[in-house]
């Protein structure tokens, strides 16, 4: 399977979900869908979705309000195929969240995935569909 940049902008919203399977709060999009599938990255949602239920979000909520209705992800693969995922508040932010990851395949040098809340479920979604 492949997975290109290209691939995800042709995702621009719909009413499916997808509900996980560790988190039920946590729902996902078509387009995070196939970029967990194309890029076998199902561990990216799983990374999202258990930091989401964590105490640390609660207490990032306590610091920031702002983190309890939206925030952005964003996975940066680097060229020794290392990647680091930070969560922020807004873009130029300084991250409220970051995850080292030693190795991945993942495909891309980068995506992003935003997460809002809507008071019963967290939807993750590609920029593109919003």
């Amino acid at each position: 399977m492949t997975l290109s940049h290209a691939d995800l902008r042709q995702f621009t919203g719909d009413l499916e979900r997808y509900r996980h399977s560790l988190s039920r709060r946590v729902i996902y999009t078509p387009g995070v869908r196939f970029a967990a599938q194309h890029g076998q990255a199902y561990w990216l949602i799983d990374e999202i979705a258990l930091y989401l239920g964590s105490r640390s979000a609660g207490q990032a909520v306590a610091s920031d309000p702002r983190l309890g209705s939206l925030h952005f992800w964003t996975l940066t693969v680097n060229e020794d195929r290392s990647a680091q995922l930070m969560a922020r508040a807004d873009s130029g932010e300084k991250p409220f969240h970051t995850v080292e990851i030693p190795f991945t395949d993942f495909p891309l040098d980068q995506i992003d995935i935003w997460a809002g809340f809507d008071g019963e479920h967290w939807t993750l979604y590609l920029p593109s569909e919003h």
